[in-house]
């Protein structure tokens, strides 16, 4: 009998997981140093948590490596904690949003305070993405349906259908616009990414209404229907605030999407597939994704950097997602590779070798976007 059967396994981070609660408070707590200390970087306080917090308390953390052992997944993946820990960023996340509306129109500051917490909402609704990330792949009708309400704030809600039914099959392949290619720098990528996500859910979505004999504009197109719960956000804030309140909403989504646009980045950057014999794209595999296991931006963003079980097993939850030896590492977390990626140069001088050296530098076998 094996030693995991013997001894009971705790998870290291159970008590941890809420953290990721941090980032949807961080606007209250700016406010809140604002009104006690005073300077008003503090409304930019989620952005300074993520950018610059977040990767010093990686680095004193270091990584953890370490997987549930395999009789305990059925326990993990029952145990509601870990649901509530996703489940309640969505009620957290909107009330920043319409605390920031609040702030923006009534509160005493300035254009840069306003940007700093502009920054901030757009932190929130960014991760807000990552969370309706675990949500949307989960079997459950509520759990699918709190995806798309997360994704509300940052108006991006085509992210669920061109996500689960366009990246998980086009994964590390030139045909996926989510995928980055070697040498891309981040800011080619990000209008490729943006438009092809849209383009894919859209045409996703058509096809799947024509096959049941509808046209596109239909009551069941979900693209359509993802936009229900940014109209209702708009609606709502303008009739509470006026319509001061739109530049800044519309920056903080913008911003989320910068975020949310970043992680995909670094998760395959110049990673690709092998063909088969008869031109198809073999099985993701763990080779195929980046990972890392610096502990708290992984705790921050539900296990997002462990991509390569991910991708494996997408219906997993969070909580018993593995740590794969064999998949090609990050030398950091997502945290502090995002800021990586926005100057292109370093990005190079820092991934390029790293993932020749993943190909035994053979740059044939990289994504170079030719298929």
């Amino acid at each position: 009998m094996h030693d995991d059967l013997l001894v009971k396994w705790t998870d290291p981070n159970r008590l941890l997981w809420p953290c990721a609660l941090l980032v949807p408070l961080s606007p209250f707590v700016g406010a809140a140093l604002v009104a006690i200390v005073g300077p008003g970087l503090f409304w930019a306080t989620g952005m300074l948590l993520v950018v610059v917090v977040l990767p010093l308390v990686d680095v004193i953390a270091g990584t953890d490596d370490r997987n549930p052992p395999d009789s305990m997944m059925r326990e993990l993946e029952r145990d509601r904690w870990y649901r509530w820990c996703t489940y309640l960023y969505l009620p957290l996340q909107y009330g920043a949003v319409v605390f920031a509306c609040w702030a923006w129109t009534h509160a005493a500051m300035g254009t840069p305070e306003r940007i700093g917490l502009a920054l901030s909402v757009g932190v929130v609704s960014g991760i807000g993405i990552n969370a309706a990330h675990e949500l949307g792949h989960k079997r459950t009708s509520h759990e699918r349906a709190f995806a798309m309400i997360a994704l509300g704030p940052s108006f991006y809600g085509h992210f669920y259908i061109e996500h689960n039914h366009g990246h998980h099959l086009h994964a590390a392949t030139p045909q996926d616009a989510a995928s980055s290619r070697f040498g891309e720098s981040f800011w080619a990528f990000l209008p490729r990414s943006i438009v092809g996500g849209a383009r894919g859910a859209w045409n996703h979505e058509a096809a799947r209404l024509r096959r049941r004999g509808h046209g596109p504009i239909h009551r069941n197109n979900r693209v359509l229907v993802s936009l229900v719960p940014s109209i209702v956000l708009v609606v709502v804030v303008v009739a509470l605030f006026g319509p001061a309140v739109l530049p800044w909403l519309a920056l903080q989504a913008a911003l989320a999407v910068v975020f949310l646009e970043s992680a995909n980045y670094l998760e395959h950057y110049g990673l690709l597939r092998e063909r088969r014999p008869d031109g198809t794209w073999v099985k993701v595999a763990p080779q195929h994704s980046w990972n890392s296991n610096h502990r708290f931006s992984n705790i921050f963003l539900y296990h997002l950097q462990r991509h390569s079980d991910h991708h494996a097993n997408p219906l997993r939850r969070y909580q018993t997602l593995r740590s794969m030896p064999e998949a090609p590492q990050l030398p950091a977390g997502y945290a502090a590779m995002v800021l990586l990626a926005w100057v292109p140069p370093l990005w190079r001088r820092i991934m390029d070798p790293r993932l020749l050296d993943h190909y035994d530098g053979r740059i044939d076998l990289v994504n170079t976007g030719s298929a």
